[in-house]
Parts: C-alpha cells; structure tokens; sequence
C-alpha cells in the first residue's frame, strides 16, 4: 500500500495528467522527494529553502500539515496527501 496524493489542476501538467498519484516516505519531505524522483518539478512548486510554499496548502488526511509539523509530518501507507493552491481575491 502507498500513500495517496492528491494533485490539483495546476500540477498536473507534472505528473502527466493523473488527479492522483502515489508515494511512499515517513515524513512529508520524504513523500515529495519520493514523488520528485517519477515527477521532477514537483517538489521545487510545493517547497522553497524555508519549507512549504507560502501560497500551497497540504492536508494530510483533512488536516492542514502547517498545523502539524510541516515537512516533519509523519505519514504512512494508507494516508490521504491533499494539495490546495491557496486561493485569493476580493
């Protein structure tokens, strides 16, 4: 079993058109270095030298991984991996 990553229109692009895609790590960072490897591009859109990318949200199983700790955030298979563009107007 893998962990289920859930890819929003923006990124698909990198990952051929799939709304999801799977991975495998025990902590976030793990996951998107793991995805980088069959996606490359991937992970540089979701996080920058300081950690995740001010205007992307990750949900691991419905809760926000900020809240969490970030790219420390442990994950394991069977997980639910949900990326959000942060979206803004007025």
């Amino acid at each position: 079993m893998a962990i289920e990553v859930r890819i929003p229109t923006i990124l698909r692009n990198l990952t051929g058109g799939d709304k999801a895609v799977e991975g495998k790590g025990g902590t976030l960072g793990e996951l998107f270095a793991d995805l980088d490897v069959r996606h490359p591009g991937l992970r540089d859109r979701l996080v920058d030298d300081k950690g995740l990318r001010k205007f992307v949200n990750v949900y691991l199983n419905d809760e926000d991984v900020r809240f969490l700790a970030g790219l420390e955030t442990e994950v394991a298979d069977g997980d639910n991996v949900t990326i959000l563009p942060a979206v803004a107007g007025g």
